[in-house]
């Protein structure tokens, strides 16, 4: 199935997905929208399936919602847990992320080898608008970047925010997760602070070379024969 097959499919899928992340939060359509810095109507049309929000607007969302971000690639609806993000300038956070992500997009075709009209012809998107979603000009609805990573080999994940506030906090909600995934034993162990230098060890033996982690456990073992 080509790119532009793919996209309204995505994007309704999409729709059900901000809807419900909206409803399970007790937010209402104008305070999702300013949130990300887009009309009531806009995001209306994000909700309907009419269009896609781009991956900024994705993220700010999820951080608005105080959500996991998975949640968009989920087959199942969120639990309802409203906690609203801290205020943050989010609008602004928008038009630089689409600045990155444009850069990061030029820099996958890049690597890939891929010239403009090349890319423009496996993606059925117009090289003037290819153009202006790599100058950061023009947002990239999340479908079609989405395909435009899948056409070159790449992956969306690489352009999920890791350094900035908002990626911050969805790094932590992934550590959250994982962290509750461990059997109970291990979460009240963590949880001790007497446990603290066990933990604090342990950090820095897994930042030690191959070499010296087997000299330290031969070490060990020596102490302890």
């Amino acid at each position: 199935m080509s790119i532009q097959a793919q996209v309204p499919i995505r994007t309704k899928k999409l729709g059900i997905l901000i809807r419900d992340a909206r409803l399970a939060t007790r937010r209402d359509i104008p305070e999702c929208a300013e949130a990300i810095g887009v009309t009531s109507g806009v995001f209306r049309a994000y909700e309907a399936g009419r269009r896609a929000p781009s991956l900024p607007e994705l993220e700010l969302l999820a951080y608005f919602l105080n959500l996991p971000f998975s949640h968009f690639w989920s087959k199942e609806a969120v639990s309802d847990d409203p906690t609203p993000g801290l205020a943050l300038n989010l609008p602004a956070l928008v038009g630089i992320r689409q600045r990155m992500i444009g850069a990061l997009l030029r820099q996958a075709r890049l690597k890939a080898g891929i010239s403009p009209q090349a890319l423009s012809a496996l993606s059925g998107i117009a090289t003037s608008r290819l153009k202006t979603y790599e100058l950061g000009e023009r947002p990239i609805p999340l479908p079609e970047l989405e395909g435009l990573m899948s056409s070159m080999g790449g992956q969306i994940e690489s352009f999920f925010d890791q350094n900035g506030p908002v990626g911050q906090w969805l790094n932590q909600q992934q550590a959250i997760q994982e962290f509750m995934k461990l059997p109970p034993e291990l979460q009240n162990f963590v949880c001790k602070p007497v446990n603290r230098p066990y933990l604090e060890l342990a950090l820095k033996l897994s930042g030690l070379p191959r070499d010296k982690l087997r000299s330290v456990a031969e070490n060990l073992l020596d102490i302890t024969l």
